[in-house]
């Protein structure tokens, strides 16, 4: 069965990354039911051995890049 990405509930500050605790940016939901958090790092981990076993992966990572804000002249 095909992975699919689909919008979702967005993720909350308060979902945290079932192997380490950080901030979740990705949930997996398995195809025998039942969902994984993880943290950006924890995603790159584990990536390639979960997509064939997920039904969907809501993904938010994008929002991990950095913004850099430059001083007003």
């Amino acid at each position: 069965m095909p992975t699919t990405l689909t919008t979702t509930v967005p993720l909350a500050a308060s979902d945290r990354c079932d192997g380490c605790g950080a901030q979740a940016y990705v949930r997996v939901t398995l195809i025998g039911g039942g969902d994984l958090l993880f943290c950006g790092h924890h995603w790159n981990r584990h990536a390639e051995a979960l997509r064939p076993r997920a039904v969907e992966v809501f993904d938010e990572t994008d929002r991990l890049v950095d913004v850099v804000e430059t001083p007003e002249a």
